[in-house]
């Protein structure tokens, strides 16, 4: 239909100078021809030719007209701003002329200037004179100032005093600046020369002010005037101090001052000092114990005045009530560490761990309802760090194990002397001999651990590991005393008197501490006898049983030494005094408690049926006849039987008659 021939015309010069409007052209044809194809496709469609000629025209005309009233309007602003551009150059270059007017106005008045130069200087001196002219009677009048000023300090005027002093400080510190500012450095001495007096002023204010400070405590609950007065003093100094640090230009001399650490300095050298300073404590257990009950009573005194008086008389940021407790605290910490150097005995060292673990937390002191809730010692720590505790509980161990080792040894010394007297032992309600050894002893080791439960359960744990360890040791020298005791008795048997009766008592006293050793222990129900300890207490009622039998032996061996014989033969009177000594050690063995009673006597049967055999086997006898032979038989039959006799008739811990094991030594007996 010619639409693609026009497609194919050559490009013009406005298409190679506008590629995107040639695109936009042919992207414009190509909708065209899809639109005209799709609508001439169908023949029924071309009635409707006209129709969409007419409104494509129109519509046409429409965007046409827009686009040259929108054209039109961009051609209006470019013609506004090209005549402002236009105005803006011709303004530019008449500011160009009357600038390059002006530069050469200033080069024809440089001369003039050096006038000025001049003029300069001496306003900037004139400007110096009258700034001195202004301080010269403050100059002048310093040094009446300070005779002033020292006349009120000495009259307790601290706040006009120190007014006059801020004056003084603050007209130096004035022209010391300046001269500063000015390289004037030369000058500076001159100047700190004339305010010399201001040292001596300051260190005359200082003194009073931690003078008070150091009776605070005592000023608060009297008269706190003077105590707020050095407070509001310090409080100015400081807000001096932070305004020159924070200008950081020029720091005058003796600044800053720090005099609120100064004052918390003074504060907790006051408090240390008049109670942890003593040049000479005593620290033996009561004079200790005072000392602490002063300490405990002073320090909450003292902590009751700064929670209800001082607080109120410092500003809230001090932290007052926080910081003496601190200090209490602290300083306690050390004042124990060095009474703790020193070589406390057991009372000492008991009463620092009590007073350190219980006393010190408890209502008695930094508990006390007065103090609470504001003194909380628990985010301080403990006045004795774990360690400490655990080095001065052994230390208390020590020192106890020495005085139980001291007491034993009395004790012991005592039980000895009793056996030599000329009585026999005590006895208890049912006849059994005894003595006070092991009450003594057993109380002693109880009370000792008993007073180590109030500190704590490891000390209590310690010192009775170490009661048990001294038991079994005291058992050691018991033996010995034994042993020492029957040396003397065989020297001579009439010393002691009644060398058996106490042999027996010392039986039911191990038998006692025996039963009573469990007791020991913290836990009861788990008390358990050591198998050490067990051992010393077997091997001392052997040595008792021992020297029993030994004696016994000895009432025996001369009566043996008869058989056989021609008198043995001719009776049975031997025999007869054998089973009257028997009998009447028998009697003494009931004196003391099953079941060492038992062994005795089965000891004793097993020593006389030994004795007797080893007797006959000994010795040689001949008999010449066969009537000596009869005899002798008969004599070993009544022998067999008598001794039978008095085997089965000798009373056992239970009352009744002998044992199979004694019957059986008697039909021994019988049979030989």
């Amino acid at each position: 239909m010619g639409l693609p021939a026009e497609d194919e015309r050559p490009a013009s010069p406005r298409d190679d100078e506008w590629p995107e409007a040639e695109k936009a052209e042919k992207l414009a044809r190509g909708a065209a021809l899809k639109w005209a194809s799709g609508v001439f496709y169908c023949p029924e469609k071309l009635e409707g030719l006209g129709q969409y000629r007419s409104r494509e025209t129109q519509r046409n005309s429409s965007i046409q007209s827009r686009l040259k009233s929108t054209v039109q309007s961009y051609l209006e602003g470019v013609s506004a701003g090209l005549e402002q551009l236009r105005s803006a150059a011709q303004e530019v270059q008449s500011v160009c002329q009357d600038l390059g007017a002006a530069r050469w106005a200033l080069l024809d008045s440089a001369d003039r200037f050096q006038g000025l130069q001049q003029m300069r200087a001496l306003m900037a001196e004139h400007v110096q004179l009258a700034s001195v002219v202004q301080v010269l009677p403050q100059l002048f009048s310093v040094h009446e100032v300070f005779s002033h000023t020292l006349q009120l300090l000495r009259g307790q005027h601290l706040l006009e005093a120190h007014a006059k002093l801020m004056m003084m400080e603050h007209l130096r510190d004035d022209i010391l600046s300046q001269l500063h500012l000015r390289g004037l450095s030369s000058a500076q001495a001159t100047v700190l020369s004339y305010f010399g007096g201001l040292q001596e002023l300051n260190e005359s204010l200082a003194k009073q002010l931690w003078d008070i400070v150091g009776s605070s405590l005592q000023l608060v609950r009297e008269d706190p005037v003077l105590f707020v007065t050095a407070v509001r003093i310090i409080e100015r100094e400081e807000k001096i101090d932070d305004t020159l640090l924070l200008e950081a230009t020029f720091l005058p001399p003796g600044r800053p001052k720090g005099w609120r650490q100064k004052f918390y300095h003074v504060l907790q050298e006051t408090i240390t000092g008049a109670h942890f300073r003593a040049a000479r404590m005593d620290t033996e257990g009561p004079g200790l114990a005072r000392h602490l009950a002063a300490l405990q009573k002073d320090i909450v005194s003292e902590l009751r005045v700064v929670k209800d008086l001082m607080v109120q008389c410092v500003p809230a940021h001090y932290n007052i009530l926080s910081v003496c407790t601190a200090t209490y605290h602290q300083a306690l910490i050390s004042h124990l560490q060095d009474i703790l150097r020193e070589d406390l005995d057991k009372q000492a060292l008991f009463l620092l761990l009590e007073w350190a673990l219980h006393v010190y937390h408890s209502p008695e002191m930094m508990g006390h309802p007065d103090l609470l809730p504001e003194v909380d010692v628990s985010a301080l720590g403990p006045l004795m760090s774990p360690e400490l505790v655990e080095l001065t509980e052994r230390k208390y161990v020590v020192k106890v194990k020495a005085s139980v080792l001291v007491w034993m040894q009395r004790t012991l010394e005592v039980e000895f002397k009793e056996w030599f007297r000329e009585e026999e032992p005590e006895t208890d309600h049912k006849g059994f001999f005894q003595s006070a050894l092991p009450v003594i002893v057993m109380q002693m080791l109880n009370e000792n651990i008993q007073v180590a439960s109030l500190i704590t359960d490891s000390l209590q744990q310690k010192v009775y590991n170490m009661a048990l360890e001294e038991l079994e040791a005291f058992l050691g020298r018991l033996r010995e005393a034994l042993v020492q005791c029957g040396k003397e008795h065989q020297k001579d048997r009439t010393i002691p008197k009644y060398y058996v009766s106490y042999l027996l008592a010392m039986l039911n006293n191990n038998l006692a501490l025996s039963s009573s050793v469990s007791s020991l222990h913290p836990d009861t129900a788990h008390g358990e006898v050591p198998t050490s300890l067990r051992a010393a207490l077997d091997r001392t009622q052997k040595k008792a049983c021992q020297l029993l039998l030994e004696e016994l032996l000895l009432d025996l061996q001369p009566l043996c030494l008869q058989l056989p014989s021609r008198k043995w033969l001719s009776g049975s009177q031997l025999v007869s005094s054998m089973c009257e000594v028997i009998d009447k050690y028998a009697k003494d063995f009931s004196r003391v408690k099953k079941p060492v009673f038992t062994l005795l006597l089965t000891e004793s049967e097993l020593l006389v049926a030994s004795q007797y055999l080893r007797a006959l086997m000994q010795k040689k006898m001949v008999c010449k006849s066969e009537e000596e032979r009869g005899q002798l038989c008969d004599r070993l039959l009544q022998d067999a039987t008598q001794l039978r006799e008095l085997f089965c008739g000798l009373p056992t811990a239970d009352g009744v008659g002998a044992s199979a094991h004694d019957r059986d030594v008697a039909v021994t007996l019988g049979q030989l």
